[in-house]
C-alpha cells in the first residue's frame, strides 16, 4: 500500500522557505507614514519574488506580529487591512496569501519568540531562510539573528526590506552580511533553483 505524502513540500527535501515578515499591516502606527514609501516598493520585489518561489514548490511562511490582539488570527488581520481604509492596504493587496501558504503569529519582533516556527521548520526539512519583510532594522534584523543562532543559511534580498529609512536599512543589511553571514543579493538577481538545490551540490562533495 503506497502512502500519500502529507505535505507535498518535503518530498524532494527542498531544504529552504520563504519568511515574508510583517508584510500584512495596517502602517497605521507611529512612524508608519515614514516607513511606507519605502516598503511600497520592496512589496513589488516581495511578490515577484514569491511568484519565483512557488514556481518552484518553496513554501511561503507569512510572519505577522498579533499586535497585542490575542483573540484574532491571521486571516482576521488579512481581512482588516483589505477591508478598511487604512495606508497598508495596497502593500496587502500585492502581497495577499493565498490558500497553500503558512502563517505563524509572533508576540514579538522575532519570528523564533515563543512561536511555533521551529516545529514548522523541521516538519518541512527547512535548512536555509529567505527571509524579507517589515522592518528590515527590527523585526527582519531579530528573525535573522535568531535564524543564525539555530544555524539555518540566511538569505535576505536587500531590495525585499524597508526600515524607516534607506540610511537604517543600509546599516541593518552591512550589520546582518557581515555578523550573520547572510547573502544580501537583490531578489532579481537571486538563482532560487540553485538555492533550493544547494544541498545536493554539498551532498557530492
Amino acid at each position: 500500500m503506497t502512502k500519500t505524502n502529507p505535505n507535498p513540500h518535503v518530498t524532494e527535501y527542498e531544504h529552504v522557505a520563504l519568511l515574508l515578515v510583517d508584510v500584512i499591516n495596517d502602517f497605521e502606527f507611529e512612524d508608519g507614514e515614514k516607513i511606507y514609501p519605502y516598503a511600497r516598493p520592496a512589496a513589488d520585489q516581495i511578490a515577484a519574488l514569491k511568484k519565483k518561489a512557488k514556481e518552484l514548490n518553496i513554501p511561503v511562511l507569512y510572519i505577522n506580529d498579533n499586535y497585542g490582539k490575542w483573540q484574532s488570527d491571521f486571516q482576521s488581520l488579512v481581512n482588516h487591512c483589505l477591508e478598511n481604509d487604512v495606508r497598508g492596504k495596497e502593500i496587502t493587496e500585492i502581497l495577499q496569501p493565498e490558500d497553500d501558504d503558512y502563517f505563524v503569529l509572533k508576540p514579538q519582533y522575532s519570528a523564533f519568540f515563543n512561536t511555533p516556527l521551529d516545529l514548522l521548520l523541521e516538519y518541512l526539512n527547512v535548512k536555509s531562510l529567505i527571509i524579507t519583510g517589515f522592518a528590515g532594522n527590527m523585526c527582519v534584523h531579530f528573525t535573522a539573528n535568531d535564524a543564525y543562532m539555530r544555524g539555518y543559511k540566511l538569505y535576505v534580498p536587500s531590495d525585499c526590506s524597508a526600515s524607516n529609512t534607506e540610511e537604517d536599512n543600509r546599516e541593518f543589511l552591512n550589520l546582518i552580511q557581515h555578523v550573520l553571514k547572510a547573502d544580501i543579493t537583490p531578489s532579481e538577481e537571486m538563482d532560487l533553483e540553485e538555492i533550493k538545490y544547494h544541498w545536493r551540490n554539498k551532498s557530492r562533495k
